[in-house]
């Protein structure tokens, strides 16, 4: 390594000169000799402990810098993560903003709880070609629509043993979220929830996009009649859109919002009743549909859709 050697042979002529001024007892003879200054040779004789390595060249990367986060706004990042863990990184940043007079950017907070090994290292995901994709830009013109188990390890209690089922939608265009959980994966709960959805979202509903599970369609089963949950929708004249088979990323904004439930909800938290869960699963609705999202530029899923509203 050419680098190294020259490091190397860099202490080995200084390791010569200190030895050389120790012997003559004159520093300023050695100096001519070896034409370097006095200063130097006083500071390479300071630093020799016997060792090469006390004579390499040291680090030159400053200890601070001006623009570096002071102590104080150090303790408030770490006493927001503290009580925020599941909000994840943007929601945090935008709380510290609006709650604790933070004006550093959303790369420097995550540099910072990187250095303080708060948040993990990012692991490495195959890129995928992005497909040309047409934004939605009117509430309500199609929704998608999924269903999250609820983690076992979850269900305690009378529930313990248990299946639970989290039925999801999400508005493609305000990214508004409904959320119900059931005891079963059918399509009698898949329109119950549709139901409950249409009494919820203040616009008409014009498509709902679902995969090809038995709870909304019974095409894959080999049945020649449409499902209840098909007919529901055509006798409220809203349009039933399947996603290809075994592709889930066709539904990536429910299936995204799954895993943050999951991060956020799921995660750490146990249910020792059906009443309990379904109340809790409410509260958290509401904290969700009101968290930014950089989507719409920091507002929340409950800000954009009022702005629609308000546009009427």
């Amino acid at each position: 390594m050419p680098h190294t050697l020259t490091v190397r042979q860099t202490a080995q002529f200084r390791q010569r000169v200190v030895k050389d001024a120790v012997q003559r007892k004159n520093i300023s003879e050695t100096a001519r000799l070896f034409r370097v200054s006095r200063q130097s040779i006083h500071r390479w004789r300071n630093r020799y402990d016997g060792t090469l390595l006390s004579l390499m060249d040291r680090s030159k990367r400053p200890l601070g810098h001006p623009k570096a986060h002071t102590k104080e706004e150090i303790d408030t990042v770490a006493r927001y993560f503290t009580h925020n863990r599941r909000l994840g990184l943007v929601c945090l940043w935008v709380r510290l903003k609006e709650n604790a007079g933070y004006t550093r950017s959303l790369p420097a907070l995550y540099r910072l709880l990187r250095k303080k090994d708060l948040l993990p290292a990012p692991t490495r995901r195959r890129k995928r070609r992005s497909q040309p994709y047409q934004p939605i830009l009117v509430p309500g013109e199609r929704f998608q629509m999924d269903v999250k188990h609820v983690p076992k390890e979850c269900l305690v209690g009378a529930l313990a043993g248990r299946r639970l089922y989290q039925y999801t939608a999400i508005d493609e265009c305000t990214r508004w979220r409904h959320v119900a959980v059931f005891t079963g994966q059918s399509t009698y709960n898949s329109v119950l929830f549709t139901k409950e959805l249409l009494k919820a979202f203040p616009f008409d509903i014009q498509c709902i996009q679902t995969d090809n599970g038995s709870e909304f369609t019974s095409r894959l089963q080999g049945a020649t009649h449409a499902s209840a949950f098909e007919d529901f929708l055509l006798e409220q004249g809203i349009r039933h859109k399947r996603i290809a088979v075994a592709t889930p990323r066709h539904n990536g904004k429910v299936e995204r919002s799954h895993r943050s439930d999951q991060e956020r909800f799921y995660n750490g938290s146990r249910f020792f009743s059906l009443h309990y869960i379904q109340q809790e699963i409410k509260r958290y609705l509401r904290t969700s549909n009101n968290l930014p999202l950089s989507a719409h530029h920091w507002k929340s899923a409950s800000q954009t859709l009022l702005s629609y509203q308000h546009a009427l």
